[in-house]
């Protein structure tokens, strides 16, 4: 085996850690979210946050929080466009978690094999393929960016909204 595939693999896992690094300090900012629009402190919305564990759990709180009546219309609208990017990025994140992870041993791209049932009509499909080549690592570093972006987006709402921080 020769270093170049090995360093390529590196690169990946690199961009992985950095990818769960900045998904986790994003999602995180929800419980921010859940204390100020249910007017509880950060202590009582951490143990909502916790309780609920899927990211998907933890946003449809946060939205149907925000559209209940009363709510400031901008206000809304800004919590749900964010947690609305959230749940898009998502489908990113979950496809490099929820895998298994193949490695060519004579020198080719590493290979995702996604550990997902997909039922058809007559029969069912799983262990999905994916290349990580070029295309898949600058996904995954524009999804890196954009949650970098948003990150900072939702900590400018919760100053903007005076939620606990």
């Amino acid at each position: 085996m020769n270093a170049a595939p090995r360093e390529s693999f590196d690169d990946v896992l690199l961009l992985l850690g950095r990818l769960n690094y900045v998904w986790s300090n994003t999602e995180s900012l929800l419980i921010h979210l859940i204390a100020g629009i249910a007017g509880t402190s950060k202590d009582t919305a951490l143990v909502i946050y916790l309780t609920l564990n899927t990211t998907r759990a933890r946003a449809d709180l946060v939205e149907r929080l925000v559209k209940m009546e009363g709510r400031d219309p901008v206000e809304r609208d800004r919590v749900l466009a964010a947690v609305g990017q959230l749940t898009r990025l998502s489908a990113l994140r979950n496809q490099y978690n929820h895998c298994i992870y193949a490695f060519d041993p004579s020198g080719g791209n590493a290979r995702t094999i996604q550990m997902r049932i997909s039922d058809r009509k007559t029969d069912i499909r799983i262990g999905r393929v994916n290349a990580i080549d070029r295309e898949a690592m600058d996904s995954i570093r524009h999804c890196i960016d954009e949650l970098a972006q948003l990150n900072r987006a939702v900590w400018a709402l919760i100053g903007d909204c005076g939620y606990p921080a």
